[in-house]
């Protein structure tokens, strides 16, 4: 195989700020003397470590690739064309940045068409097109691979997947058209609907390749080679592609559509347009012709792109990828101590499932401790049955499990933390036990060693007030479980040392989670306003209101999950333990539920039982616990009490400077709280809706953020 030729596709200006998408081609001989293709390869030409996307001067970089790569068909110079990305990266779709700046409906619905009318061209070429998937394909990325005849996939792709939804828009170049065309409606939707509303789940290549989208899959180190031999044989029969015949029998469809509905309506519960449009388009592409099916998208993206949902979701999507890839307030990196072996004070839950993130991330050794040999066993063996568990479900190679099994230890003796060079503790939330936990500590580690807590609200300040070093202590509170949620609150108090912060944020970059810098107060960020947020709701119940009417009263903004489910997912002995813990702080904002604390008292889990149909109802034994109120709440009540409840805590951390800004309180309430992306951030909606200024007396945010252009 041979480089013959390069030339690139010209483009037009592009718009402001855009970084303009390249279409280099050049031509390939095929092996097996299938003749040349022309192969284009999708790079944005400035920085290796940027995703490629496409705004208009990508597009029409793009159309001027193909327009030269048709006639060559047209003239028989060339027998296919290849589609491939730079290192790394596919390409990432769509330019949200340039997204944001569209002011109308009819210029969105114009870049829709667009990009169909460029990408559909893959597949109009007079010869074969081949999507070469080498790297990350999100979006439009996925769907220009779509447009192609073939697709081959490496097994190397990280991620693969249409995130629309998530942000408040559908796939419009393609993917609510191609996609159920390609690989059925049941797998669409779960691509479509249920994946970006899963925390924006995406899929590997080899997933991708299960699941139908990609016709082969090759190993990373010499994909493209494979993948232009495979083209070979396609080119001169040797090998024949068959895809499964998709069922076109309405009622198939219809089921999964329904299926798809259960899981838009369980996630953003019909508040959130964006997962209904993209299903009434996927039904709509069982009996629609291509061009229908791509008008439909390209109307569907005019209703939605100025949309507060999508604004809301755009702000939501930078605050998670740029400001908490740069943490606000962080110290200068070069401060971070370099960690190579970390001691876990702890072996429950909590902290087995921290030694094992530190133990699979940080590839350093793992220390746990606890009071007695069978506790320690028992974290150590939990580690050791997850990391089996991970090698069942090919997540990581014999290997690495091995690896992993021999990283973690474990002993009744403090001592064993001789070495360490972070030592975090997951012990009792009690303010005693912690410092009497660090005494310990601090009497055998050296003096540069970090000491990290867990707390979810007690005062680092005061946990660290009777240490030798108490620069050294930093909090570092995790969100459970601790391997899926992404947020860490990192928590520095009156005399935590720039070094202590740093390292601390550089062991949660390695973590791979998202940090924000906390001013040391009770309960923190995420905690404190889903306890006051909380509180307003159990009020209401000491109040005589129904638990189901208080427990509904917040259904329209569309949250994950109701306020007695998070009670029941935290424990209401936590719960009550924090609420205390606040009202003790803050008691003229912060009460005490008379509601909880029978349930704490009683040992109940939750406040709801499920019956044999999953219904919840009120069990008798919570029946009998509810305070005899006589000025029941509607639900509009709720809901009022509780947002304003909201606003004005927001207000008063601010004030306090808890974090550097409301975007940080955004990003802790998105990550750490699952609050929805299509309202923005809590601080957004409560701007959009008035309450803030009613009363705060003024916007969390400037005019214009998170909304849409005047």
């Amino acid at each position: 195989m041979s480089t013959q030729t390069e030339t690139r596709g010209a483009s037009t200006p592009a718009a402001p700020q855009e970084v303009v998408t390249q279409a280099l081609v050049r031509d390939v001989q095929l092996p097996g003397g299938a003749g040349v293709m022309a192969l284009i390869t999708m790079d944005n030409g400035r920085d290796h470590t940027r995703p490629t996307s496409f705004g208009p001067g990508g597009l029409a970089a793009m159309d001027a690739a193909l327009t030269r790569v048709t006639e060559r068909a047209a003239a028989g110079e060339i027998v296919a064309v290849g589609l491939t990305g730079k290192p790394f990266f596919f390409c990432a779709g769509a330019d949200l940045t340039l997204a944001a700046t569209t002011r109308t409906a009819q210029e969105a619905e114009q870049a829709g068409q667009y990009g169909h009318a460029v990408f559909r061209r893959l597949g109009e070429l007079g010869v074969p097109s081949f999507a070469f998937v080498n790297g990350v394909a999100l979006g439009g990325g996925v769907e220009v691979a779509l447009h192609c005849t073939y697709r081959t996939i490496s097994g190397g792709v990280p991620a693969l997947g249409l995130p629309e939804v998530f942000l408040g828009l559908i796939p419009g170049w393609g993917g609510t058209y191609l996609l159920p065309n390609l690989v059925g409606p049941a797998k669409a939707l779960e691509i479509i609907i249920a994946n970006p509303l899963n925390n924006s789940r995406t899929i590997s290549g080899i997933e991708a390749h299960r699941a139908g989208i990609a016709d082969a899959i090759f190993e990373p180190a010499d994909f493209l080679e494979q993948s232009l031999v495979w083209a070979a044989a396609v080119l001169t029969g040797q090998i024949e592609v068959r895809r499964p015949e998709i069922d076109r029998d309405e009622a198939v469809w219809e089921a999964a559509l329904a299926e798809a509905k259960k899981v838009a309506d369980g996630k953003v519960n019909g508040v959130a347009p964006a997962p209904y449009e993209a299903l009434d388009l996927v039904r709509l592409a069982r009996t629609a012709d291509r061009d229908a099916g791509f008008a439909a998208e390209d109307a569907a993206i005019a209703r939605l792109i100025l949309s507060p949902e999508f604004r809301s979701g755009l702000y939501a999507f930078n605050l998670v990828n740029k400001r908490a890839k740069r943490p606000a307030g962080a110290p200068s990196r070069d401060l971070a101590r370099p960690v190579t072996s970390v001691g876990v004070v702890g072996a429950g839950l909590m902290a087995s499932q921290m030694a094992l993130l530190f133990a699979r991330r940080l590839q350093v050794p793992v220390v746990l401790t606890d009071l007695d040999q069978e506790r320690v066993d028992k974290g150590v063996a939990y580690v050791h049955g997850e990391v089996e568990k991970l090698l069942a479900k090919g997540r990581i190679s014999a290997d690495a499990a091995s690896r992993l099994t021999g990283l973690v230890t474990g002993s009744t003796d403090k001592g064993a933390f001789a070495g360490a060079d972070v030592v975090i503790e997951a012990v009792f939330e009690r303010m005693d036990v912690k410092k009497q936990v660090f005494a310990e500590v601090e009497a055998v580690v050296a003096e540069d060693c970090i000491l990290m807590t867990n707390t979810s609200s007690l005062s680092i300040t005061e946990m660290a007030a009777d240490l030798k070093n108490p620069e050294r202590v930093v909090g570092f509170h995790f969100f459970n479980p601790v391997a899926v949620m992404p947020l860490v609150e990192i928590v520095k108090g009156e005399r935590t040392s720039d070094v202590a912060l740093a390292t601390a944020f550089a062991v949660g970059a390695k973590l791979k989670k998202s940090c924000v810098l906390v001013k040391d107060a009770p309960a923190f960020v995420v905690n404190r306003l889903l306890t006051r947020f909380m509180g307003e709701v159990l009020a209401a119940v000491d109040a005589g209101t129904p638990p189901e009417v208080a427990d509904t009263a917040l259904d329209p903004l569309g949250l994950p999950m109701t306020p007695f489910t998070l009670l029941q997912l935290v424990g209401p002995a936590v719960a009550l333990h924090t609420g205390e813990t606040l009202h003790e702080a803050f008691p003229e904002r912060f009460g005490t539920s008379t509601f909880l604390a029978r349930i704490a008292e009683a040992g109940l889990p939750a406040v709801w039982s499920t019956a044999a149909d999953g219904k919840p109802y009120l069990s008798d034994q919570v029946a009998a616990l509810l305070p005899a109120g006589g000025t029941p709440l509607t639900v509009e009540q709720v809901r009022s009490r509780a947002l304003e409840a909201l606003a004005e805590e927001i207000g008063i951390m601010l004030s306090d400077g808890l974090v550097v800004g409301p975007e940080d309180i955004d990003l802790c309430m998105l990550l750490g709280a699952g609050w929805p992306f299509h309202l923005g951030g809590v601080t957004p909606y409560l701007d959009r809706s008035g309450i803030a200024e009613r009363v705060v007396g003024r916007r969390f945010l400037p005019q214009g953020v998170a909304s849409v252009p005047a």
